[in-house]
């Protein structure tokens, strides 16, 4: 059979922090099959702050999902007419033959060896962060005011700061999503997606401006690449080797996986799918919140909006000539996870239960709610208020010293507790992520309804809480980039924003909407619990103002 006259499929390489997934899918969105490998993170036992990972390992791990895929569906490699790749927004270090470099503090930093990545969640480089921060520079606006030490530049300075300068000076730097497309296409062009933050005044990282950023793959004057613009000549042949496809394989510039989680919003309501499509302009009224180890918060906006404490405005991302906006919630998963024991026993089958069942700690609230006589699982946990930060706050306070909290515990672990604190979990998310909103509204975005996607989005009753804290429509919903590679030909950015879009609106399943439920007296209660949420953000920030000012 002929290539010309088989299907066109396309496959979607997510890679998050746990795992690397693929998704082959067809022309109209339609997922053909769909597997999943864990990668590998190394922690530092004395320093909770590092996080660490290895470009190998996870670039082994896409051969693997990719295979898997082809030999599920019986596709043939010759009908894959695209590859796309998000990842998250973590640094990648090689020398310049792509070989990996050492990340890790000691002897053997600098020197190749596996562990070459930074992960998102690093917070080695708070001290760098600071000193970013502390210039006071006008870039800093385009960041919400101050630069993340999640962000690769204050990394990129403590690699300069603690590594040897000649060891230093043959490194180049990625995020992750562009070595992806490197490690593929052996092209170094980088994407507009994370290019905003490649502003790197002399003072911080003499050496680059040196070298007219060539460590970073951009010299001044070269152009970037918009979301999904076909990265040099496709899959090498090495590459495809590796991967199980065929050298040429257009390849899509990568996106940050968050930013792959921005749709276009089809939803269907009672079961029936609504004729409401928005339009590319309309879009700017939809953020989209992607929930998985952390959740991000994408908005867009035909002009650049500046938002303190949220990152952006950040130009062509995703689509050309539109500016983002991009909150977000650092380690969510963590963060509930760490409120479930290693393991419950559960009574009815005398047996270990899986932290993660939530199914049973929800019967175990609505059994409480009905025995102590109240409405909601809200009035249930009145007196429990609950702060996320445990790793430090993102958005919209931009403050990696916040901490988190809970007010109203008892001398009680019994599992009636457990589930108190794992609803009161939820419900902390929820307000953040409102406060995030509102954060954004204020400034200028007009957010009317919210499109969840990740592995978050399949909790019901974190769904529930989203649509009743924020009074508005939650919907619940990678390989269109490979599509649009595949499609783009040689058209370049002009007209990208609408065909992207165009190929969103045919290609992304409709999602179930979720509208607010609860009472007016349920209602009184959250607006209460969300005034306290902002009132425990001011008490934090006196008392490490009182601590300070004690110990001077």
């Amino acid at each position: 059979m002929s290539s010309a006259s088989l299907e066109s499929y396309y496959i979607g390489i997510d890679v998050g922090t746990g795992s690397v997934r693929a998704s082959l899918v067809n022309k109209l969105g339609k997922v053909v099959a769909a597997s999943t490998q864990e990668t590998k993170t190394w922690r530092d036992p004395f320093d909770n702050r590092v996080f660490e990972q290895s470009t190998a390992d996870i670039w082994n791990a896409t051969g693997t999902v990719i295979k898997a895929c082809l030999k599920a569906s019986s596709v043939d490699p010759f009908a894959v007419k695209g590859l796309g790749f998000d990842a998250t927004c973590s640094l990648a270090v090689t020398d310049f033959e792509g070989e990996p470099v050492v990340v890790t503090k000691g002897v053997r930093l600098g020197q190749h060896g596996e562990r070459n990545i930074i992960l998102w969640a690093d917070h080695r480089a708070e001290k760098e962060a600071d000193l970013i921060n502390g210039t006071g520079s006008v870039v800093l606006d385009y960041v919400g005011g101050k630069m993340s030490l999640e962000m690769e530049i204050p990394k990129i300075l403590w690699l300069k700061n603690n590594m040897d300068p000649a060891l230093f000076s043959k490194c180049q730097f990625f995020d992750l999503p562009d070595f992806l497309t490197y490690q593929a296409t052996k092209d170094t062009a980088r994407s507009c997606c994370r290019m905003a933050e490649g502003f790197l005044p002399e003072n911080w990282l003499q050496e680059l401006s040196d070298r007219d950023y060539a460590q970073v793959g951009v010299r001044e004057g070269e152009e970037v690449l918009v979301a999904g613009m076909p990265v040099g000549e496709g899959l090498s042949n090495k590459a495809a080797e590796e991967l199980g496809l065929v050298p040429g394989t257009p390849v899509g510039s990568a996106l940050i996986d968050a930013l792959d989680g921005h749709c276009c919003c089809k939803y269907k309501e009672n079961g029936k799918l609504s004729s409401v499509i928005p339009s590319l302009e309309e879009s700017g009224h939809l953020l989209a919140a992607v929930a998985g180890t952390s959740t991000c918060h994408i908005v867009q906006s035909p002009e650049g909006i500046f938002v303190n404490g949220v990152w952006g405005p950040y130009k062509d991302p995703i689509l050309s000539g539109w500016w983002m906006n991009e909150g977000g919630q650092s380690s969510l998963d963590r963060f509930v996870e760490y409120y479930h024991p290693h393991a419950l026993i559960r009574p009815d089958r005398n047996s270990l239960c899986h932290p993660a069942d939530r199914f049973f700690l929800q019967e175990t609230l609505d059994r409480l709610r009905i025995e102590q006589g109240v409405d909601n699982l809200t009035e249930l946990t009145k007196d429990l208020h609950l702060y996320p930060d445990f790793h430090g706050n993102r958005s919209p306070i931009a403050d990696p010293r916040m901490r988190g909290s809970i007010i109203g515990m008892e001398l009680d672990n019994s599992l009636i507790d457990l589930a108190k604190q794992y609803h009161a979990t939820l419900l902390a998310i929820a307000l953040q992520t409102r406060h995030i909103v509102d954060t954004l509204n204020n400034s200028g975005h007009k957010v009317a309804s919210i499109y969840m996607s990740g592995g978050q989005a399949k909790n019901a009753e974190l769904m529930q809480l989203f649509a009743d804290v924020q009074r508005g429509a939650v919907v619940l919903g990678a390989a269109m980039l490979g599509r649009f590679a595949a499609e783009a030909g040689t058209r370049g950015k002009e007209g990208q924003a609408q065909r992207l879009w165009d190929i969103m609106v045919e290609m992304t399943p409709p999602g179930d909407m979720v509208s607010p439920s609860c009472t007016p007296r349920e209602k009184k209660l959250l607006e209460a619990k969300y005034k306290i949420f902002l009132e425990t953000i001011e008490v934090q920030k006196r008392w490490r103002k009182e601590m300070e000012d004690a110990c001077k």
